[in-house]
């Protein structure tokens, strides 16, 4: 499972990594939420353009009745399940960050936090899915979910998932709005390697959402 993240990089440097068109002016986020704002890149419409655009974090399908969004799919089976099927296929897109979080359990009655990052605290994408949910009052709401897979070496002594993080080699692949036959997206959905990656514990600060600031990703 992936329920906290944090995007803390300039712009300019988010613009390069995704090929953006414009460097956009981004705020500082050390603890990013379900159903906050999250900073996603995708195709825009018919073009070959990528766009960067905020979706609301939890997934709500197109078809669905209520407002209950989903933060994480299963990258195993997303693609089969009937509320990420279709965006599996027609709606993939790159969920900026450059950290994230996950809890360990202790012997005591809470959950010790940790901070995982790539090393030197390069940004990167989680793959994800978007959706466009229209509600019975009100505008249209854009929404989007994190695949999650089993975790690497590192991860695994805290949580026994991760979110997928794409090589930036396979940026292009995802996005591509042609390719939708899960077998050609399957081989990219695996565990980020762990050499590559950085972790720390951090103090339980960032259990509380409303704490948004440096703090939360000091390392004990």
């Amino acid at each position: 499972m992936c329920g906290r993240f944090t995007l803390t990089t300039p712009g300019r440097v988010v613009s390069n990594l995704f090929r953006l068109p414009e460097a956009p002016v981004l705020p500082l986020w050390f603890n990013i939420a379900p159903s906050q704002p999250i900073t996603a890149g995708r195709i825009a419409g018919t073009s070959s353009q990528r766009e960067l655009v905020s979706l609301r974090w939890g997934l709500i399908p197109s078809w669905s009745k209520d407002a209950k969004g989903m933060i994480n799919a299963r990258a195993e089976t997303a693609a089969s399940k009937p509320t990420f099927r279709s965006p599996f296929r027609h709606r993939r897109c790159l969920i900026l960050a450059d950290g994230f979080y996950e809890w360990q359990k202790t012997g005591s009655s809470k959950k010790q936090p940790f901070y995982f990052r790539l090393q030197e605290g390069r940004p990167f994408a989680f793959a994800g899915l978007w959706d466009r949910w229209h509600p019975p009052e009100g505008e249209v709401i854009e929404t989007a979910t994190i695949l999650t897979t089993e975790a690497n070496d590192l991860v695994r002594p805290v949580h026994e998932r991760m979110p997928v993080i794409l090589p930036t080699s396979a940026y292009k692949l995802w996005l591509d709005p042609a390719v939708q036959k899960p077998e050609a997206l399957q081989p990219l959905l695996q565990p980020y390697p762990s050499e590559e990656m950085i972790a720390f514990a951090v103090s339980l600060w960032v259990n509380d959402p409303k704490n948004d600031d440096a703090k939360c990703v000091q390392p004990l």
